[in-house]
């Protein structure tokens, strides 16, 4: 598999998780890549974490949560 069919991978799974409601709630950055702690909007409800292995994805998510802050300003 390509480096861009990883990252395409991984970036559909972090737009997969997002559209079905759940947001950003961190990120541990490790040797083995970065795990991203994804909540659901209803409390208590549940959360997932995802490995990114991918610059390429670990970018876009860090992406996606700065353009969230500077919507919230």
């Amino acid at each position: 598999m390509s480096a861009y069919d990883d990252f395409a991978k991984e970036k559909q799974d972090i737009d997969d998780l997002l559209a079905r409601g759940y947001t950003v709630a961190g990120m541990l950055e490790t040797l083995d890549g970065a795990k991203v702690k994804f909540d659901e909007a209803k409390p208590g409800s549940g959360s997932v974490e995802l490995l990114l292995l991918t610059a390429d994805a670990r970018k876009y998510v860090t992406t996606l949560v700065f353009a969230g802050l500077e919507k919230a300003q």
